[in-house]
């Protein structure tokens, strides 16, 4: 937290010399964090020095009261920058939010059934279609990386997923969907309930950003690779070569798998970008505990064993139990209109990190 305006351009000719100094500029993690802090440090400096000029000239303009040939034009400014200090303080406690680390990044989205049985696996297939419409609402390109269906039902069977994984790339993806890991529960009868009866099942959804090659390295030695056969639904879509890969990271024990294409080599590429991403998520998750805890308080900790949304069919209600936010439009968001439940999430984080920086702003 910067304490005065000179203190802020103190810090921006620190990170002009750093980018300027050949160790770091041969060095791609911390040229990548001098430009990213002095990205985010330019603005606050603008928005530092209207707040401090507007405060100046509201202490001059106070000062001219005294005189009696300018006591009315001195009001009439007076007035006026009363009324514009408190836009400028906002500004500027906005801008002294930090970026997020990974913004602008494209993400992996996992969607795994949970409680439930076929129920859930119908549930998280919804849900993939809600984030996949969504996606495309925003012009996001969706990449599916790995998937598990099963099929539900007699004659009309429904493809429901036990997992399903995808890459979503879209230069806001990230920051806009950042919050939805957790656990998603459903509400509903199901297709093959016979008495009518509502049953609660529920799926887990993370997000994670994609990981690149300066924050994970995986090399060869550090997993162990298993091929085998594609399993499939039936059919001609069932692939009869060892292209299925699977890996196993040794140090943490983590397994991924692909499948879903009818290439090897390309099997273990997704599988190599689903690994590295869970490697970051542990990572940032071991590396900012205490950071993890006051989120938890603000918005919930984006852990995904906890319960952040309901999803009442009939009743046509959504609930967000993470800000108390309750819609009757259930129908319109899950066929992908989630700027509703999106907006307000992303608004409540917002405000929560400006309430905490109010008195530190106004003591600067």
């Amino acid at each position: 937290m910067f304490r005065s305006l000179e203190e802020a351009q103190l810090r921006l000719e620190e990170l002009d010399r750093r980018l300027m100094d050949p160790s770091v500029l041969s060095d791609t993690r911390r040229l990548l964090a001098a430009t990213r802090d002095r990205a985010h440090l330019v603005p606050i400096i603008e928005q530092f020095a209207a707040f401090e000029g507007a405060r100046q000239e509201l202490e001059e303009a106070r000062e001219l009261l005294a005189d009696p040939e300018m006591r009315e034009m001195a009001s009439e400014e007076v007035s006026r920058l009363e009324e514009v200090l408190p836009g400028l303080q906002e500004a500027l406690r906005a801008a002294l939010i930090p970026p997020d680390p990974f913004e602008g990044r494209d993400l992996i989205l996992e969607i795994r059934a949970g409680t439930g049985g076929d129920e859930a696996a119908l549930f998280a297939a919804d849900l993939f279609r809600m984030y996949s419409r969504y996606a495309d609402s925003r012009r996001w390109r969706v990449e599916v990386l790995e998937r598990s269906e099963i099929h539900v039902g007699g004659s009309n069977r429904s493809v429901g997923y036990k997992e399903i994984i995808c890459q979503v790339s879209g230069a806001t993806a990230y920051v806009e969907l950042r919050h939805e890991s957790g656990v998603h529960r459903v509400q509903r009868v199901p297709a093959t309930e016979t008495q009518g009866r509502i049953h609660t099942s529920a799926a887990t959804v993370a997000i994670m950003p994609v990981a690149d090659e300066v924050e994970v390295q995986i090399e060869e030695k550090d997993i162990r690779v298993d091929v085998f056969r594609a399993s499939g639904p039936g059919g001609q879509s069932v692939n009869t070569t060892d292209s299925a890969v699977r890996l196993t990271h040794l140090e943490t024990g983590l397994v991924v798998q692909c499948q879903d294409e009818k290439s090897q080599h390309k099997n273990k590429a997704k599988a190599l970008k689903v690994l590295a991403a869970r490697l970051l998520e542990a990572k940032q998750a071991a590396a900012h505990a205490v950071a993890a805890e006051n989120r938890r308080q603000q918005v919930g900790s984006g852990d995904r064993s906890e319960r952040i949304r309901t999803y009442n069919f009939p009743q046509n209600r959504l609930t967000d139990h993470r800000i108390g936010l309750t819609l009757y439009q259930l129908d319109r968001v899950v066929e992908g209109d989630l700027a509703p439940v999106i907006v307000p999430l992303n608004d409540h984080l917002r405000e929560q990190l400006i309430a905490e920086m109010s008195g530190e702003v106004s003591e600067s």
